[in-house]
């Protein structure tokens, strides 16, 4: 279990740089890390208050000359879509400094589009460097997705797939899904090859108490 240290924006597994930017998300996923975890490995996730750019692009500054990362990659304890802005503001700001052969890469759930109205999400993700972006969907129709997932925001299942479409001319997608029970993995499969889009399972993290 990772330890009670201050909480971190940036930390790293392997090869792969991580950025956890909020701890705010659209869902309420009942398989979710953070539900009875702090964070992941040593490093504490639990934000006590949202990052700023500077403190972020400082962390950065401090590791990203370390090694030669395969990527850097927006995933922590929320949605990076949540702020949008800041995600933009850094990912341009590695681009400006560190140029192209760092791969920078999103997960997501895929509720961009519900979350910023009125922006064109995709788009502003790809004119900031963005190159790849994993959607978590674990779910062929909405009504499994609301059982598993528990969105907050109607719409939000069909808001997925629109984000996934209009995101696939621009980026490299991926559909994500959990490996567990309640997924059907054959059937995700199935949705991500008829969208035009990779497939990756996820293993699931059990919960012991």
């Amino acid at each position: 279990m990772a330890n009670s240290e201050k909480p971190k924006t940036v930390y790293w597994l392997d090869n792969k740089l991580y950025l956890n930017i909020t701890n705010r998300c659209s869902n309420r996923c009942f398989f979710c890390l953070r539900n009875f975890k702090r964070g992941v490995g040593d490093f504490n996730l639990k934000l006590t208050a949202e990052p700023s750019l500077e403190q972020i692009t400082s962390e950065l500054e401090e590791v990203l000359s370390i090694r030669n990362w395969a990527e850097l990659v927006f995933c922590g304890f929320g949605e990076p879509t949540e702020r949008l802005d800041l995600l933009l503001e850094i990912s341009r700001w590695v681009r400006r400094n560190y140029g192209r052969p760092l791969k920078i890469r999103v997960n997501t759930n895929g509720h961009g589009y519900l979350l910023n109205k009125g922006r064109d999400v995709a788009a502003d993700l790809e004119a900031a460097g963005v190159d790849k972006v994993s959607v978590s969907l674990n779910a062929g129709d909405n009504e499994i997705y609301v059982q598993i997932c528990q969105p907050t925001m109607e719409g939000a299942y069909e808001s997925v797939i629109e984000f996934i479409e209009k995101a696939k001319p621009m980026l490299d997608v991926e559909v994500t899904a959990v490996r567990m029970p309640e997924v059907d993995l054959t059937g995700l499969k199935a949705v991500a090859e008829r969208l035009g889009v990779g497939f990756r399972v996820r293993e699931y993290i059990p919960c012991f108490f």
